[in-house]
């Protein structure tokens, strides 16, 4: 028996909803297993932990969090009461770069049983790596002056180890896909960060020389996700370029709600955090109507990570059978519940 000890971490909004629902899917993945147990250890950091203490999590929290195998997390968020700088870099950024989270991986893929909005998705399915720690995100600049005279700097910071690691993963995980890389650019408008990107990519690919590649600029990229995306297999691209195309891709999904993302330490010196795209929606909480298929196949990310893709593949197929079978929460255009959507993708499952 193989037993795993992940942090939980609602957060605020349909994170309180969709999380605990999708802790229930992967108890059932782990005993159709009969080999994986987890044990889950809940805390209450968000927003309303701020209100009450002044900060986002303990001092204490990010060597709280080392000591578990993995994070869990469901959505960080609310606005109204905390503003988004302060809720995310107090929470969830911090635990990216303090954990050395450096990639992002994000898929989106047309589901069976789902309708897409675009006209002719023709089967799409492709994955976002996005470089996690540095590039258009970096904490470097600050503002001066007042009135009239006031100024803001905000620096993009590209490292080569930054900017290659992220690469290398996109080019190894093309190895077990269809063997195609895209890089996402805007040389032609960023003078100096995306000169760079090109020409580290351009090293990487060299030490690939089997792998198809393409180098593509950011907007016309973005109209070939709503276009054409089939045509992609792994796009790799910059903290901001990847965080605003797998957007994107939950949109053409069909739904932000359902798309699922990863924060790895892919040297797995530290804790990996695993979190759906979607926000913490406070305009839906409380309603018991959130979408529980982007928490759920986090934790199908999850099972991956950890070297359980089978049962993983088995979480997103059960997803599959209950979509064909019509099942589907308002965001989809349905009428079921997060619980009735949580229960009818889990008797697929023991279906599976």
């Amino acid at each position: 028996m193989e037993k795993y000890e992940i942090a939980v971490i609602p957060g605020d909004g349909i994170g309180q909803e969709v999380v605990p629902a999708a802790i229930r899917v992967l108890e059932v993945a782990a005993d159709l297993h009969g080999g994986l147990a987890f044990k889950w250890t809940h805390f209450p950091w968000n927003c309303e932990y701020y209100l009450q203490h002044g900060h986002m999590m303990p001092e204490d929290g990010i060597a709280t969090l080392r000591g578990f195998d993995q994070i869990f997390l469901g959505a960080v968020g609310l606005p109204q009461s905390v503003p988004d700088h302060i809720s995310l870099w107090g929470l969830l950024i911090k635990i990216r770069r303090e954990m050395k989270q450096a990639i992002n991986v994000r898929p989106a893929k047309l589901l069976r049983g789902l309708q897409s909005p675009l006209r002719e998705p023709n089967d799409f399915d492709l994955i976002v790596v996005r470089e996690n720690s540095e590039g258009e995100y970096s904490e470097i600049g600050g503002r001066i002056h007042s009135g009239a005279d006031q100024m803001a700097i905000q620096n993009a910071v590209f490292t080569r180890k930054g900017t290659e690691r992220a690469m290398r993963y996109a080019f190894e995980l093309a190895k077990s896909r269809r063997n195609h890389v895209t890089s996402a650019t805007k040389s032609n408008g960023i003078s100096h960060s995306m000169p760079f990107w090109d020409d580290v990519f351009k090293d990487v690919r060299s030490g690939y020389g089997v792998t198809d590649t393409a180098s593509i600029h950011i907007d016309a990229l973005a109209a070939f996700f709503v276009m054409k995306p089939h045509m992609f297999d792994v796009i790799v691209a910059s903290n901001l370029f990847g965080d605003i195309l797998t957007d994107l891709g939950g949109a053409i999904m069909g739904s932000i709600g359902i798309a699922p993302a990863a924060n790895l330490n892919v040297e797995r010196e530290y804790p990996s955090m695993f979190e759906p795209v979607h926000g913490s929606a406070p305009d839906i909480a409380g309603k018991g109507i959130a979408n529980p298929i982007g928490q759920i196949w986090t934790g199908k990310m999850m099972l991956d990570f950890l070297g359980f893709g089978e049962i993983g593949q088995l979480i997103l197929d059960a997803i599959e059978d209950t979509l064909s079978a019509g099942i589907k929460t308002p965001d989809l255009g349905g009428r079921a519940t997060t619980g009735e959507m949580t229960d009818a993708i889990l008797q697929h499952l023991r279906k599976r």
